[in-house]
C-alpha cells in the first residue's frame, strides 16, 4: 500500500522549499526525511500499523485524515523525545498548509492536533575556565594545529553555527573592521563582531597556509580547508573538537553547537542584553535566545542568597 500520490506531493513540496523559500540543503533534507518517515508509516513499512482498512494504494493528500496523523504521533511517542515529535508534527503542518494554499486540499488535517509540550533542557556549555583550557591547549606550530586553533577561537568569539563557520570564505572576513559576514538559515546574511584573539589565530593560520601551499588571502575561497585543500565540513569540525576536548581532560560532552551555547551563556552572564545576543546569534525569535538565561538567573539567585539581609 504505497501512497504514491502523497510521495509526489512530498517531492514537490521539498523542491519548493529550496526554490521558493531559499532553505538550505540541510533544512530541505530534514523536511524530506520527516515526510518520508510519515509516508513510510502510512505504507506500514516503518514498524507502525497501516492507516486502516479503507486506505488505497494510490492514497493522495486528500486521503490523509487527522485520525491517521494522530495514530502516527502515537507511534512516534514510543521511540522519540517530545521535541522530536513536535518537530515532525510541525513539518506535517507546514506540508499540508502549503497544499491548502495551492488549492490541492480543502483543510489541513494536522492543524487541530496538539503539539507535545517540550521538555525544558539546559543547553550544554563550557565554563570560562574550561573554554580557556580548551583553546590554550591547541598548539599552533603546525598547519593543521594552527587551523584548529583558528576554528575554535572563531566559534567561541562569534557564536556562529558550525555550518556558518564552514561556509566562510576569505573575503567574508574584514580584519580592519573586526567583523565577519555569515550566511545563516535560509541564506539570511548578517555581520557579527570577531575578537582580537580569533583574528590573530586566523592570521597565523593563513600565513602558515600561504607558506606551505601558496594559497594566500588575496584570492577568495574557503577560509578553512582540509588536507585535500577542500572546504572543511561540519562533521570534521565536530570530530576535531571531540578529540581536543578529550585530550585536555574536559568531561563535558561538547560539540561545535555547544561552543555556540557557551558563547551565548558567557555573554549573558557578563551582562549583555538579550536582544543583542539574539542579533549576534541570528535567532528569528527572542524566545529561542531566552533558553540561555539560565546561568544569569542562577548567578543572580546566588548573589541574592549571599547578599540579601532578609532572604
Amino acid at each position: 500500500m504505497t501512497p504514491s500520490g502523497l510521495i509526489d506531493a512530498v517531492r514537490e513540496f521539498v523542491e519548493s522549499l529550496s526554490a521558493e523559500k531559499g532553505y538550505s540543503i540541510h533544512t530541505c533534507r530534514a523536511y524530506r526525511r520527516d515526510l518520508e518517515e510519515f509516508t513510510a508509516y502510512l505504507d506500514g513499512n516503518a514498524g507502525g500499523p497501516p492507516p486502516g482498512k479503507g486506505a488505497k494504494k494510490d492514497l493522495g493528500p486528500n486521503g490523509v485524515t487527522p485520525l491517521m496523523i494522530r495514530g502516527y504521533l502515537g507511534y512516534l511517542h514510543r521511540k522519540n523525545q517530545k521535541s522530536s515529535v513536535a518537530r515532525k508534527l510541525s513539518t506535517l503542518r507546514s506540508f499540508f498548509k502549503s497544499l491548502v494554499k495551492k488549492g490541492l486540499i480543502e483543510a489541513n488535517p494536522a492543524e487541530g492536533l496538539l503539539t507535545p509540550k517540550r521538555e525544558k533542557t539546559i543547553p550544554v556549555y563550557l565554563t570560562v575556565d574550561e573554554i580557556f583550557r580548551l583553546l590554550d591547549s591547541i598548539e599552533s606550530d603546525a598547519l593543521l594545529a594552527a587551523r584548529n586553533r583558528a576554528i575554535f577561537e572563531t566559534l567561541y568569539s562569534c557564536g556562529i553555527r558550525v555550518s556558518e563557520l564552514t561556509g566562510l570564505d576569505v573575503f567574508d572576513l574584514d580584519a580592519s573592521a573586526a567583523t565577519v559576514r555569515v550566511f545563516g538559515k535560509g541564506g539570511k546574511e548578517r555581520v557579527v563582531p570577531i575578537g582580537r584573539k580569533a583574528l590573530d589565530a586566523i592570521e597565523r593560520y593563513r600565513e602558515r597556509l600561504r607558506a606551505e601551499t601558496g594559497i594566500g588571502a588575496d584570492r577568495n575561497g574557503p577560509l578553512f580547508i582540509n588536507r585535500q585543500r577542500q572546504r572543511l565540513t561540519a562533521r570534521s569540525v565536530g570530530r576535531i573538537l571531540k578529540k581536543l576536548a578529550a585530550a585536555c581532560g574536559i568531561a563535558t560532552p561538547i560539540s561545535p553547537h555547544g561552543l555556540r551555547h557557551t558563547f551565548a551563556t558567557h555573554m549573558l552572564d557578563a551582562g549583555a542584553d538579550l536582544r543583542s545576543v539574539q542579533e549576534l546569534l541570528g535567532h528569528r525569535n527572542l524566545s529561542t535566545t531566552q533558553k540561555y538565561t539560565h546561568v544569569s538567573i542562577d548567578r543572580l539567585m546566588e548573589t541574592y542568597d549571599k547578599a540579601h539581609p532578609r532572604k
